[in-house]
């Protein structure tokens, strides 16, 4: 195989002032794309505004011999979506890839949320990535070819302790992703999902310094440079990166219990079958909706 290039490719990357989006545009832009740098400059908590770390990643990617253009509108407005695929239209007249890396932190205990924390992390981390896809997909759709990456975490995955705002956001936008491959597939128009672990401003605090060191950004850019290549040919992927580590996450069903639907099924049936229900032995993957409901009805009607 060849080098994985992005030659007179035009990416738009989210939260691209710092952290793992740095890495993101650094990297593209280092194997030719052009990279539209969008970034507020906002504290963790997403409050402040400053232009300097986009414009800083732009300098950077300059210097390198690169192309690149910073931008500062919100992703949380969906008109601040639109003005970043206007910047980046008018800029470089297209775009072929999207990536959604930007995102806050408001972490507490769910009795002790404001729920304008709650709402505010899912306006940034599931809105702000279904503004920025909605805004970008009718360019990639009349050209017939776009790449988006969306991140999601393992505390979506899997839970974490006091961040339930953030969890829905991350798990939403797997769901979005599930649907949207579907749409997006015939179009060449591939969507795929990492759930990134790297020593960044987001990561402070969780990890111990030696693990901090093994997990670099550019580790994840890896294979997020990947998933945006056109040498990616799958969708709807969810892939697990960090220090070396890639992983596919995915979703199963049981095979469950089948029950005669003509019988009175009574709570009481529910318990003593409850251990069969919930074993995974033999689970089942489905990329759609129908597939789990055509497995449904194939029992009714068998």
């Amino acid at each position: 195989m060849g080098e994985i290039r992005f030659d007179n490719k035009v990416a738009i990357i989210t939260g691209a002032g710092i952290g793992l989006g740095r890495s993101y545009a650094l990297y593209l832009a280092s194997r030719g794309a052009n990279v539209i740098v969008n970034d507020i400059g906002g504290a963790k908590d997403g409050t402040g505004h400053s232009d300097a770390p986009a414009q800083e990643v732009v300098r950077e990617i300059v210097n390198r011999g690169g192309t690149a253009i910073a931008n500062f509108d919100d992703i949380s407005s969906f008109d601040g979506a639109q003005n970043i695929v206007a910047t980046a239209v008018e800029h470089f007249g297209t775009v072929d890839i999207l990536i959604n890396s930007a995102g806050i932190l408001r972490d507490k205990s769910f009795i002790k949320m404001d729920i304008q924390d709650f709402n505010k992390v899912l306006q940034v981390h599931l809105f702000g990535t279904v503004y920025m896809t909605k805004a970008v997909f009718p360019v990639m759709l009349e050209k017939g070819y776009g790449r988006i990456v969306h991140t999601t975490s393992a505390a979506g995955l899997y839970g974490n302790f006091g961040q339930t705002n953030y969890a829905s956001a991350k798990l939403g936008i797997v769901g979005f992703m599930n649907a949207l491959k579907l749409e997006g597939q015939k179009h060449n128009i591939l969507i795929n999902t990492v759930a990134p672990i790297a020593a960044t401003r987001m990561g402070e605090g969780i990890y111990p310094e030696p693990v901090l060191k093994a997990l670099k950004p550019e580790l994840v850019a890896a294979l997020v440079a990947y998933l945006a290549s056109s040498t990616c040919t799958t969708t709807g992927e969810i892939i697990s990166a960090g220090g070396g580590y890639y992983a596919k996450v995915h979703m199963v069903e049981a095979p469950g219990v089948r029950l005669d639907p003509r019988d009175d099924v009574t709570p009481e049936t529910i318990a003593e079958k409850f251990p069969d229900i919930t074993n995974m032995q033999g689970a089942t993957h489905y990329d759609s909706a129908i597939e789990e409901v055509m497995t449904m009805f194939t029992h009714l009607m068998g």
